[in-house]
């Protein structure tokens, strides 16, 4: 997809559907199309790539199917690879021979989550203008800024990075089915971010209803402690809330409710998801968080 303005100015990208089972950035790289179509005074360019995998799409799974692979673990891509990075590496060409100016990669979590802004950590081969200029625009974003604990491993944002242009990943809420809230929140902090660079004018900056304390710390990803129990999981605080070093935060039962493990938090933070299923094994996430 590709908007064009009269003007000259930045070009963004937006990219969704990496992971085949995360189809709400489809619907809002459509809203923001919408949008741009129904106003004048754009300036510069748009591109999008709103189905980036759609052999997971049609089967609702986050890899490509007949191959297994991850797509967003495949670039920069190799046009004589895998089928994963032939595929990276037509998305990744395509994108980086219209020297753009930022790349917004749209992705889901967990089903129960809250949206939220996620960098990737710091690596030696990003040049740290590039790192904290992605930093300021994603406080433009209006969410919880989130830094990766993983060291990038072939992801587009950080492979974008690496070409000194600023990528970031907004993770609006859950995957497999279209939340409209969410829909909503993702188009507002997307033409929020669209205006602050200057692309289109007349937004105001949107805040993501988050405690104060959030506003203006990044925080740092983490989805430890991890079960060391089989059974039943039973959570006592919601996404979107502050929790403090010790404080409970699931209970794990066997299956005549004997309690068989009390998970608490690491440390003070904010509960970004829950586990899809309320399934425990020892050894598996049961909770992401941003931490202070």
């Amino acid at each position: 997809m590709l908007a064009e303005g009269d003007m000259p100015g930045p070009v963004v990208w937006l990219t969704a559907c990496g992971h085949g089972d995360e189809v709400g950035g489809i619907v809002v790289i459509q809203e923001i199309f919408k949008l741009i179509r129904r106003r004048k005074g754009l300036r510069g360019s748009i591109h999008a790539f709103p189905l980036m995998n759609p052999h997971g799409f049609e089967t609702s799974s986050r890899n490509i199917t007949l191959s297994k692979e991850d797509l967003n673990r495949s670039f920069p891509g190799n046009r004589n690879g895998s089928l994963a990075e032939r595929i990276a590496e037509r998305i990744f060409s395509t994108i980086t021979e219209t020297g753009p100016d930022l790349v917004i990669d749209l992705h889901n979590d967990w089903m129960n989550s809250i949206p939220y802004t996620l960098l990737d950590c710091k690596s030696e081969t990003v040049k740290t203008d590039v790192y904290e200029l992605t930093k300021i625009i994603g406080r433009k974003s209006g969410f919880v800024n989130i830094i990766d604990s993983e060291e990038p491993h072939s992801t587009l944002s950080h492979c974008l990075m690496q070409r000194h242009v600023p990528a970031l990943t907004l993770e609006l809420g859950g995957s497999y089915v279209v939340n409209e809230k969410n829909i909503e929140y993702g188009v507002q902090s997307v033409w929020s971010i669209l205006s602050a660079l200057g692309l289109v004018g007349g937004a105001e900056d949107f805040l993501y209803p988050m405690p104060d304390k959030c506003r203006d710390a990044i925080l740092r990803y983490s989805d430890k402690p991890l079960s060391s129990s089989s059974g039943i999981i039973r959570f006592t605080s919601k996404p979107g809330t502050l929790v403090s070093t010790g404080q409970p935060i699931a209970k794990i039962y066997n299956a005549f409710g004997k309690l068989q493990e009390t998970i608490v938090a690491e440390g003070d933070g904010i509960i970004l998801g829950h586990a899809d299923s309320s399934v425990a094994f020892p050894g598996i996430p049961l909770v992401a968080f941003g931490m202070f």
